[in-house]
C-alpha cells in the first residue's frame, strides 16, 4: 500500500519573523504531529488587521490539496471571550478566532460544520491568556491532522461572527461604485471590481482619488513609465497600478478608498 500524503497545515499570522512567536507555534504543532508539512502563507499581515488577514486567506487557501488545515492567528481579541473556532468545509479545515476573519470562507465554501473549541484537554498547558496561537489554535490544528473527530473539540454553533465584504453598487446606467480592498507590497490597489462586474470589452475607465485610469493592460510590464493603468489581477479583482512605482503612494489611496468604474 502506498504511503498516505503528509498532512498539511498552512500558517497565516501577524506575528512577523523577528520574535519567537512563529517558532513556538510550529513547535506546538510538531510536538503533537511531527509528520505535518508546515507551509508559511505569511506572517506579515499588519498587526491586528482582521480584514487584511481575511483578504490574504481568500487569495491562497483554495490552491491547496483537499484535507489541508488552514491555521489563521490574527487575534486582537486574544484573552477575551471571543471564541476559538474549528470550521470544516467540503475540502478544508480552518482553525481561527471567531472575529469575522473566516467570513470569506463562509461566503465561498460549502460549510459542513462550525465547532466552538471548548475541550481544553486538547490545549497546551498552561494556557497563556496572551498566546492562544501557541496554546489553543496550534494544538487543535495538529490534533485535526491526527484524525480526531471534530465533535470532540466542542459543540457545533451557528451564531459565528460573519462580516459582510464590500459589495459593488450600480449607481448609474454605466457607473459602478466600489472600494479598494487591499494594498499589496508593490503599492498596487486591489479593488473589489471583478471581471464579471467589468468585462474587458466594456472597460472604459476607473475613477480613483481624482484620477481617471483609462488604460487597461494584461501585464504589469506593459505600462509606460509614470503611467497609471488597470489590470485584472491574479486574485480575481481589478487592480490599479503605476509602472514600477506605488500607485497607493502616488494617489494617496489606501484600503477603503472609494473607486468608480465607467462602462462602455
Amino acid at each position: 500500500m502506498a504511503e498516505s500524503r503528509r498532512p498539511i497545515i498552512t500558517l497565516l499570522t501577524d506575528f512577523g519573523t523577528v520574535d519567537h512567536f512563529v517558532g513556538c507555534v510550529k513547535g506546538a504543532i510538531l510536538e503533537i504531529n511531527p509528520d505535518v508539512h508546515l507551509i508559511d502563507a505569511t506572517h506579515d499581515v499588519p498587526s491586528h488587521d482582521v480584514l487584511a488577514a481575511a483578504f490574504t486567506l481568500r487569495s491562497y487557501y483554495n490552491y491547496f490539496p483537499a484535507g489541508t488545515v488552514h491555521l489563521v492567528v490574527v487575534d486582537p481579541g486574544v484573552g477575551t471571550r471571543r471564541r476559538p473556532l474549528l470550521v470544516a468545509t467540503e475540502r478544508y479545515y480552518f482553525v481561527a478566532p471567531d472575529s469575522g476573519l473566516l467570513s470569506v470562507v463562509f461566503e465561498n465554501e460549502t460549510i459542513h460544520r462550525v465547532i466552538h473549541i471548548t475541550e481544553d484537554h486538547f490545549f497546551r498547558k498552561p494556557v497563556s491568556k496572551t498566546f492562544h496561537g501557541r496554546d489553543i489554535f496550534a494544538p487543535v490544528a495538529a490534533w485535526v491532522t491526527r484524525g480526531i473527530d471534530q465533535f470532540k473539540f466542542g459543540p457545533e454553533i451557528t451564531d459565528y461572527v460573519s462580516l459582510s465584504t464590500p459589495k459593488v453598487r450600480q449607481v448609474g446606467p454605466k457607473l459602478l461604485q466600489g472600494v479598494v480592498l487591499y494594498v499589496d507590497k508593490f503599492g498596487n490597489l486591489v479593488t473589489n471590481f471583478t471581471e464579471k462586474d467589468i468585462p474587458a470589452e466594456r472597460f472604459d475607465k476607473i475613477l480613483i482619488a481624482g484620477e481617471e485610469v483609462s488604460i487597461l493592460q494584461d501585464a504589469y510590464a506593459e505600462g509606460d513609465p509614470g503611467e497609471f493603468f488597470a489590470i485584472p489581477g491574479s486574485s480575481g479583482f481589478y487592480e490599479i497600478a503605476l509602472t514600477r512605482d506605488s500607485a497607493a503612494q502616488a494617489l494617496e489611496a489606501a484600503r477603503g478608498t472609494e473607486v468608480g468604474a465607467l462602462l462602455k
